[in-house]
């Protein structure tokens, strides 16, 4: 396939300069620390706000547990998904890194030689970051922004094109949300079984929230901002 940016004056090529260049002049650390931030540690972030998310939806407890669980475990599920979506789009695009046919960029990591459309690492930190708002709102939104911290790390890199970003989010995005109602109705069930055990129980409500009865359309106050949109 054709490379999808071959000159200058294309814009794509232009951002890719214009944020590649904050590089240029940062001092060595900073660039150290961008360095790892977009290869391992904003990867590493999602993993344990995902965590945190469980942590906090089993402690609250309540009849949308299952849901919110099953809607938790729906996020690696959907980035894994999306993951291997790419690996034909990949194949069929056949797009080189950016440094491949441009000189004078920053290249912060090396021994990049796979293709680059789409971002592997905007699939899966956008996907995790959607199904995280299909189990809570709050996280998810924490979650989308360190998504979008990722596609700026990968450009500011100089191992992918701006368009390979937005690819990365519009497929995680579509894995995310166009199989999440199929994904919960096979997983909230699930869930609900997993609720109903006396050994692994604690995986969707701790203990305390499991010896807390539930009225019929009784709702806190305090959770009124953080209603999962999973049940």
């Amino acid at each position: 396939m054709a490379v999808l940016a071959e000159s200058g004056s294309n814009p794509d090529v232009e951002l890719l300069y214009d944020i590649n260049g904050l590089a240029k002049d940062s001092p060595h650390w900073f660039d150290r620390v961008m360095e790892f931030v977009g290869e391992y540690g904003l990867l590493l972030a999602m993993v344990l706000l995902v965590l945190w998310c469980w942590w906090s939806v089993r402690r609250r407890g309540g009849e949308d547990a299952a849901p919110s669980v099953a809607a938790l475990v729906w996020a690696p599920l959907a980035a894994g998904i999306a993951l291997a979506v790419n690996v034909p789009i990949r194949g069929f695009v056949e797009r080189p890194r950016p440094f491949v046919d441009h000189q004078g960029l920053d290249v912060l990591v090396s021994g990049k030689t796979d293709f680059s459309f789409v971002s592997d690492h905007a699939t899966i930190t956008m996907a995790l970051g959607v199904g995280l708002f299909v189990a809570n709102r709050r996280f998810g939104v924490a979650g989308i922004g360190l998504a979008l911290l990722e596609g700026f790390c990968r450009v500011y890199m100089g191992v992918h094109y701006p368009t390979d970003v937005v690819g990365g989010f519009a497929l995680g995005t579509a894995v995310a949300l166009l199989l999440s109602p199929l994904a919960m109705a096979l997983l909230t069930p699930l869930m609900r079984a997993v609720e109903r055990s006396p050994r692994a129980g604690w995986v969707v409500r701790t203990r305390s929230a499991q010896g807390v009865p539930v009225l019929p359309g009784a709702r806190r106050s305090a959770e009124t901002g953080e209603r999962d949109l999973a049940a």
